[in-house]
């Protein structure tokens, strides 16, 4: 198992590229499993997640090749199940259940693991197929599910819910009739997934509101589309310029699907500079603590919570940060108060406050964005850091320690 070993305390400068975006990568993927043929994703990322993705694949029978193109040839489909043992580290693994039921009309698949974050039930999922007229039954740990071809349906989520608004979807635009999701998922990996969906012959209207309308088709074809930047990633990278004091630009990326998080960070006192593709940030004098809820998207996201709490163990006041979307959270807590920071923790509230520095110390990653706030902190930490467990880190962020060494940070990754 590897870990980073990181000397903190050095303002970062120069450049850094954002990759494609996981979590649009791999819906794409799954998608490749309603049409049979080629197809071919421009810009996406090489991580853990997506070599765990095209394990899957190729166990169905999908052809995966990943060079400077992902290919994904879906002609010889013959598997029908997602096995535990490749669906327990990533819980978007679940995104091939609605595709197999609108082409193959059944589907066994594992229930999903991945970050230790919360439930992250998928009875939403089910709830959605079964108003599709899918069959669904729970058996030592798998869901397996049939129909004959899916019916369109009304479909109202209870609580908002991005991979369950994509798994519908996908089921959808293969299915009798029409198909309403209400209090879907606005995200905009939503709205990726959909636009392949229209190029691919899907009948959709609706993605990036909380509306989404499906017309189902008789069959879809193969296509051809770049993964939109990853804004999670893009985030990352504008608290690593703020929290050492330094001055970045980002290139590759869509400001428009940060603008909640370009605000408090603004807030915060980074100076952030928005181009057609790129970000422009600096420092702008001490860190002023901001409060921040997360809310789904297009608010404050929660996967960026942790990176900011980074930020605010350094700021000049109280920072309150509420966690409204998953119940476990907070686990990095801990461990950033290994480095010094002050936290309290009150259930789904933190309240943070700014401490005059953060000092170097062996610490444990919990889960992905865990990783990176680790990884954050130890940027401004005096002294050594060791990030141990980053494989959590590799699932989401391309060559992390490779993008922050080129901007000056010293870092390296070492077996533990």
């Amino acid at each position: 198992m590897d870990k980073l070993v990181i000397e903190g305390g050095i303002p970062l400068e120069g450049e850094v590229t954002i990759s494609g975006a996981k979590n649009a990568t791999l819906p794409l993927m799954a998608a490749a499993l309603l049409a049979a043929g080629k197809h071919t994703f421009e810009n996406a990322p090489k991580l853990r997640d997506i070599r765990t993705m095209q394990k899957l694949l190729t166990h169905m029978g999908a052809a995966c090749e990943h060079n400077d193109l992902l290919h994904i040839d879906t002609s010889d489909i013959h598997t029908l199940e997602a096995p535990y043992d490749l669906v327990k580290t990533m819980r978007a693994s679940v995104l091939v259940l609605g595709p197999m039921l609108a082409r193959y009309q059944r589907a066994r698949v594992s229930l999903p693991g991945g970050c230790a974050i919360g439930a992250r039930p998928i009875d939403l999922h089910l709830m959605g197929l079964e108003r599709m007229g899918v069959e669904v039954e729970l058996q030592h740990g798998y869901v397996l599910a049939r129909a004959n071809r899916l019916k369109g349906a009304s479909i109202s989520f209870d609580q908002v819910t991005v991979t369950g608004t994509e798994n519908l979807m996908m089921a959808a635009a293969l299915a009798d009739g029409i198909t309403t999701l209400k209090n879907a998922a606005r995200e905009p990996e939503v709205v990726a997934l959909a636009e392949y969906l229209r190029l691919m012959g899907a009948r959709i209207e609706g993605d990036g509101t909380d509306v989404i309308t499906i017309e189902g088709v008789e069959e879809l074809s193969p296509g051809r589309i770049r993964v939109i930047p990853d804004r999670i990633e893009a985030g990352t990278y504008l608290v690593a310029a703020g929290i050492t004091g330094g001055r970045l630009k980002l290139n590759a990326c869509q400001p428009t699907h940060l603008e909640a998080v370009i605000r408090k960070l603004e807030a915060a006192g980074l100076s952030i500079t928005p181009e057609q593709d790129s970000l422009l940030v600096s420092s702008n004098g001490p860190l002023q603590s901001v409060d921040v809820k997360t809310s789904p998207y297009p608010a404050f996201p929660t996967d960026m919570q942790a990176q900011f709490m980074s930020l605010m163990t350094l700021g000049n006041g109280v920072s309150v940060i509420i966690e409204q979307i998953f119940e476990n959270r907070f686990m990095h807590v801990l461990e950033l108060k290994r480095l010094g920071a002050d936290i309290e923790l009150d259930g789904r509230t933190a309240v943070v406050r700014g401490v005059k520095k953060l000092s170097g110390a062996p610490v444990m990653a919990t889960d992905l964005r865990a990783s990176a706030c680790l990884v954050l902190g130890a940027l401004a930490a005096e002294g050594i850091t060791e990030v141990n467990r980053i494989y959590h880190l590799d699932r989401g962020y391309e060559a992390m320690e490779k993008k922050l060494a080129a901007v000056g940070a010293r870092i390296r990754r070492e077996k533990e």
